[in-house]
């Protein structure tokens, strides 16, 4: 799988806008820090509510959640100050999102991976791919690269050689193994116009949403060994250093958020990456 270079740290902006502690002191403890994070429901709310139930509070840090259905509302959300951080996306897509909307942000560690999967509701394996087959992948650049580069590891399309530019579906070479019709949909809606595709490329999060396991489910699934798409914890770059959010990453890479992946997704549809 084609490797992406690593999230480049960006300088913070006017000090004047740098804030002692991002969130404010909660009313009914005054000793808790109130932290609001953006997070896609699954896996990276259930992981968050994990850290909130039984580690935030020990922390002297008041997680507050606000979940999102899409990709692009939870960095506007954070760039506006309505956010401390967001959790639920992997490093590429910060990448883009960071070339596309100027955003200052920054990127702690590693947290987990979801293998991207190839799916269908009307065939049970990837040999009943035919010239025609309807096949439905991301719209959005960093994701849609990397469904390509699935479906190439499949066998079912090739892809021309692009340089250091990541392929985009303009970039299946001729000599295609199968002339197939590929269909860009949001992300979050890949899974839900399954039955309406032959195959589907699905991002974990969303295969989760609709109650199937890359493990289980799906026809083909990505590795998680040197896997690049690995989902972190974001902030701006202006809080990249306050302690309350270093103490959050911290419990985000604890042994205990690491034995409630494992033991939550037994099918490592969600796999910690520390």
């Amino acid at each position: 799988m084609k490797k992406t270079a690593p999230v480049a740290l960006i300088t913070a902006f006017a000090a004047a806008l740098t804030l002692s502690s991002c969130g404010s002191k909660d009313d009914d403890n005054k000793d808790l820090t109130t932290i609001t994070v953006g997070a896609s429901p699954v896996p990276h709310g259930e992981i968050l509510q994990y850290v909130r139930d039984n580690l935030a509070e020990a922390a002297g840090i008041n997680l507050k959640i606000v979940e999102y259905q899409d990709y692009i509302l939870p960095n506007k959300a954070l760039s506006q100050g309505d956010l401390d951080a967001n959790y639920f996306q992997h490093v590429p897509y910060l990448e883009a999102q960071e070339a596309e909307y100027d955003y200052d942000f920054y990127a702690f560690e590693g947290i987990h991976i979801e293998p991207l999967g190839i799916y269908s509701s009307k065939h049970d394996s990837l040999d009943q791919v035919a010239d025609g087959s309807v096949i439905g992948v991301s719209n959005d650049p960093a994701n849609q690269a990397r469904g390509l580069w699935l479906l190439e590891d499949a066998g079912i399309i090739k892809l021309n050689d692009t340089g250091d530019r990541d392929p985009t579906i303009d970039d299946l070479a001729a000599d295609s193994p199968y002339n197939v019709e590929l269909i860009e949909l949001e992300s979050k809606l890949l899974a839900v116009n399954l039955p309406d595709l032959d195959y589907s490329v699905i991002n974990g999060n969303y295969a989760l949403d609709a109650g199937l396991s890359p493990a289980k489910d799906a026809l083909l699934a990505e590795t998680a060994v040197d896997n690049p798409y690995v989902n972190i914890l974001v902030t701006t770059s202006a809080k990249q250093n306050d302690a309350d959010l270093k103490k959050l990453n911290d419990l985000l890479h604890s042994p205990e958020v690491k034995k409630f992946i494992q033991e939550r997704w037994t099918d490592n549809s969600v796999v910690p990456a520390f």
